[in-house]
C-alpha cells in the first residue's frame, strides 16, 4: 500500500467542518475574504457569532486563507 501524505495544518480541520456546517471550504474562504479588511481575530469571531462556527473551525478558516493569499 502506498503511502499516503497525511494534511497538516488548518486544511487537517477541513474534512469535519464539511461535515458539520454542510457547506464547502470554498463557501467558508469566499466569505473570509470578503472580510480581509479585519485582522485575524476579528475575522475569527465574526464567523463564530454571524455563522455560529466554533473557535477551532473558524481559525483553521481563516488562518489557512490569510496565509494562501498574503
Amino acid at each position: 500500500m502506498a503511502d499516503q501524505a497525511k494534511v497538516k495544518g488548518p486544511a487537517s480541520y477541513f474534512p469535519s467542518i464539511e461535515l458539520k456546517y454542510q457547506k464547502p471550504i470554498s463557501h467558508w474562504l469566499a466569505l473570509v475574504e470578503g472580510q480581509r479588511h479585519l485582522q485575524h481575530m476579528e475575522i475569527v469571531n465574526w464567523l463564530k457569532t454571524e455563522h455560529g462556527m466554533g473557535h477551532g473551525h473558524a481559525n483553521a478558516i481563516v488562518a489557512f486563507q490569510l496565509a494562501t493569499k498574503a
